[in-house]
């Protein structure tokens, strides 16, 4: 006859640790949210869309979400490169390089802003040069996309980078002996083991761009219809003593933000469907 012996937990049973989980998640997350749309809902419907269809706020938030996109996409490219280049190959300095990785992560959002602004700005080292090209960098989104690049960056790369040391040679190797090529080993064989690391990449790596203040606000020069990004607007009603109007911006900011990563775990779920994954 077999005796079935009880198994013991270092951790308390599920009931304990569900009331925790909920209880530490109500208390970060769900409640302050409920309490932005509280206070975004004392303005009611009108005041919310009078707030949110300005002309200016509409165009921070093309500044702030298109920068953030294009940010993420350049991103998407180099940071794959960077991932492979430090999994794949050996060779002096690599593990300088591969700590300046989290550089982003340990360096104070206005530090950087500070030093790319002195980079990129008209009399700048760099900035000087574009400028002799007719090409200004700081104070326009193209600035912007800059600092975004800067910290977002690690997301990608890390978030890459143990799928690919996870990954088996011998898969390549069986694919080279099959005859394909090299694309064809990328595309077939590569791509899709790392897919869905690098998709859930880009959606940190978007979440951390779009709501960037510290990097972002000497760069960007903050101009009106120009490059005015919508977490500054939040301060400024903020500074004005306006809290409906900045919950306000908060809310849509939150709610599209929401709806950009939903999209992005909806392909990422599809993707994995498609290759056969759970």
């Amino acid at each position: 006859m077999t005796l079935l012996r009880k198994q013991y937990s270092v951790l308390p049973g599920f009931g304990v640790t569900l009331g925790i989980t909920l209880f530490w998640l109500s208390l970060i997350v769900l409640i302050p949210f409920a309490v932005l749309f509280g206070w975004a809902a004392q303005s009611g419907i009108e005041g919310f869309l009078k707030t949110i269809l300005n002309e200016r706020v509409i165009h921070s938030l093309y500044v702030t979400f298109g920068t953030s996109l294009i940010a993420v996409l350049i991103n998407v490219v180099f940071g794959l490169v960077t991932a492979w280049v430090l999994v794949r190959y050996t060779f002096p300095g690599k593990k300088l390089i591969d700590a300046f990785i989290d550089l982003p992560f340990a360096l104070p959002t206005a530090v950087a802003g500070i030093a790319l602004t002195t980079l990129y700005a008209p009399n700048g080292l760099l900035g000087s040069l574009f400028a002799s090209l007719g090409i200004r960098i700081a104070y326009t989104p193209t600035g912007i996309v800059i600092a975004l690049i800067f910290i977002s960056l690690p997301f990608i790369v890390r978030t890459v980078q143990p799928v690919l040391e996870d990954l088996e040679p011998e898969l390549e190797d069986a694919a080279t002996c099959l005859g394909a090529n090299r694309w064809q080993i990328f595309a077939k064989v590569i791509f899709p083991a790392i897919a869905p690391a690098l998709l859930t990449g880009a959606a940190m790596a978007f979440a951390r761009a779009a709501g960037e203040y510290g990097s972002v606000i000497f760069i960007a020069g903050n101009i009106p219809m120009v490059s005015e990004i919508t977490p500054l607007l939040i301060t400024a009603k903020l500074e004005q003593s306006d809290y409906t109007g900045a919950t306000a911006l908060a809310v849509l900011m939150l709610m599209i933000s929401f709806l950009v990563l939903l999209l992005i775990n909806l392909v990422q779920r599809w993707n994995n469907k498609r290759n056969g994954m759970n």
